[in-house]
């Protein structure tokens, strides 16, 4: 009998009251969480801010084959609560050895890689995430903010958690420009093209 795969939905969104209410990214949550459902998958998920166990998350992304982080960017990174977030799941998994075994380094080979200690391959990893920046600032180095990176090289401080624990991260998706000119019901409906084609479904 096949079994069914999972993917886990963390929604990092903390709310603001009267200006911040979490409603774009609870969107993208539920487009997500419909077209997995529509490909036969489990839907497992997290919202941060609503409280979580650190050894549950744990034993989430371990049942999980693919993981989306669904988060604002607020002031160049995602809320406070995320990092709190990755920092007990993370050690929890550390501690356990049920996410990595050590960084990858030994002595007795130094030719092993830092961040190649991870026990989670086979799993994907992907970041959505809702922007006041417009798509223009990234990738180009005349603008005076980014100077050229890309979203992925802006969200390496978010993936590489996960590339050091052997997951493979896939393209980002991103909501740009969304107080002012930015076009969020395409934004939605293009979602779930996306992931489509990120996860080869």
């Amino acid at each position: 009998m096949e079994t069914i795969k999972k993917v886990l939905l963390i929604n990092a969104h903390l709310p603001y009251p009267n200006w911040s209410e979490g409603t774009l990214n609870s969107a993208f949550i539920q487009v997500a969480h419909e077209f997995f459902l529509s490909k036969g998958y489990e839907v497992i998920e997290t919202n941060i801010e609503k409280g979580y166990n650190a050894d549950e998350e744990v034993e989430k992304h371990l049942e999980a084959a693919i993981i989306i982080l669904q988060t604002p960017i607020n002031w160049f990174g995602a809320p406070w609560i995320y990092k709190k977030y990755v920092d007990e799941v993370f050690n929890s998994g550390l501690f356990s050895e049920k996410f990595l075994s050590g960084d990858g380094r030994t002595r007795d080979d130094l030719s092993r890689q830092y961040g190649t200690g991870g026990k989670m391959q086979g799993k994907k990893f992907m970041v959505c995430s809702t922007w006041n920046a417009p798509e223009a600032s990234f990738n180009d180095e005349n603008q005076q903010l980014f100077r050229g990176i890309s979203t992925a090289d802006y969200l390496m401080h978010i993936t590489s958690n996960y590339r050091f624990c052997g997951v493979e991260v896939v393209s980002d998706y991103n909501c740009f420009d969304i107080f002012k000119e930015g076009d969020i019901a395409t934004s939605l409906k293009d979602y779930p093209a996306h992931l489509a084609q990120v996860f080869e479904i």
